[in-house]
């Protein structure tokens, strides 16, 4: 029986990025997009409330903090909106996303034509810092020696391309291929790691929920019809993620978020994790993986038998999509059944070091929009009560 090596510095609860917005925050954006505020002004108001969330997540025993991704009117912008070479295009065309996503037939059938997205139209580069200033802002509102714990949240370098695959990801006359295209964004979120780290950032943690979608029974089929080789897609996709994360420097953790979509309460899609966890679990080249488990869309326990002995999991038993307070007792059940599960895996382990690779967490963040999910703020710290005495509980 093979014992589990030492890990890095990795809590035993954490929350997935995202935290519900006062109202005030949430009516000063939608005055911003109503041209009756200026940036300015909501920055002015950001810069108010990010103090008061790290208090809040202090003040529910979190140890590793965020800014609740304030700043931002969707979870995984930044990155691609900011890159030299990318252009937004509002209400791109259903036409130009893959057909297999699981969002794009439910938005079609509400009569939705399209939404804004992103496109490549010029060579990448990197000519200004992306996160960095929620970093730098992040950074003054706890002590030098909690710097460390802090975490900045990245949507995922494959993220476009899984939207709008080969075809219209980019300009073909700019990038003659996927390598092409992948190179130079690697070379750009590499930059941003290495700035990041330089100021002192130890946590980054890409949000991606592509992972999940390639276990949606919508994904698989709709790949097999369109002739996609979906291993073939996902070993690619591990590849860049792979390209992005290699030789970082050993006190940098990075972990990956997957889950089945989280807008306003709403999902996309379901299915376990078995159509992927061997291949993912063990080629993705992170330290740590953020998992929805609140609900049956999410599957059993069982594809965790494949996380191998370096690597850790975030069990998310509590759901953010309502405001329904979980049973701590369920919550803790879950987790012994999956190291349980996890101590006759591959390879097999005590199940002291299985219960050791484990830590809990929301199953997504609580305002993946700005707008947010259905729940209050009140619901909001009691889920986050419940994870942390959850994990004081089982592990002390």
């Amino acid at each position: 029986m093979a014992s589990t090596p030492v890990t890095k510095d990795i809590p035993r609860v954490d929350h997935v990025g995202s935290l519900l917005r006062p109202k005030e925050l949430i009516e000063k954006r939608f005055a911003l997009f109503a041209g009756q505020c200026t940036v300015d002004d909501v920055k002015a108001l950001e810069d108010k409330v990010v103090p008061q969330l790290v208090q809040l997540q202090k003040d529910v025993g979190l140890t590793v903090i965020n800014d609740g991704e304030v700043r931002r009117v969707v979870y995984n912008h930044g990155i691609f909106e900011t890159l030299e070479g990318m252009t937004v295009v509002e209400n791109r065309p259903f036409a130009e996303y893959m057909p297999y996503l699981p969002y794009v037939p439910i938005y079609q059938a509400m009569g939705v034509p399209g939404f804004t997205s992103v496109k490549c139209t010029g060579k990448i580069r990197r000519t200004k810092p992306i996160y960095t200033h929620e970093f730098i802002s992040l950074k003054q509102h706890v002590s030098s020696q909690d710097v460390r714990n802090l975490k900045i949240t990245i949507c995922g370098p494959t993220w476009m391309h899984l939207r709008h695959g080969s075809e219209y990801t980019y300009d073909h006359s700019i990038y003659a291929s996927d390598e092409e295209y992948f190179a130079d964004l690697v070379k750009a979120f590499r930059e941003e790691i290495a700035d990041l780290y330089e100021l002192g950032c130890r946590r980054i943690q890409f949000d991606d929920p592509g992972f999940a979608f390639y276990c949606s029974g919508v994904t698989i089929a709709g790949m097999a019809a369109q002739g996609v080789d979906r291993e073939k897609l996902l070993s690619m996709h591990i590849d860049v993620y792979n390209a992005v994360t290699a030789n970082r420097p050993a006190d940098l953790v990075i972990t990956v978020h997957t889950c089945r979509g989280n807008m306003k309460g709403l999902h996309f899609s379901e299915g376990g994790y078995d159509q992927v966890a061997q291949k993912l679990f063990k080629d993705l080249d992170v330290d740590a993986f953020y998992l929805e488990y609140d609900t049956e869309r999410a599957g059993g326990l069982e594809p965790l038998r494949y996380l191998p002995l370096h690597k850790r999991v975030f069990l998310g038993l509590v759901t953010t999509k309502s405001g329904a307070l979980e049973d701590i007792e369920t919550v803790k059940k879950r987790v012994h059944a999956a190291a349980e599960i996890m101590s006759h895996g591959e390879p097999k382990r005590s199940y002291e070091d299985a219960l050791n690779q484990i830590s809990i967490s929301p199953q997504c963040g609580f305002a993946s929009v700005f707008e947010g999910n259905p729940i209050s703020e009140e619901e909001q710290r009691a889920k986050l009560m419940l994870i942390v005495q959850a994990a004081k509980e089982i592990w002390g």
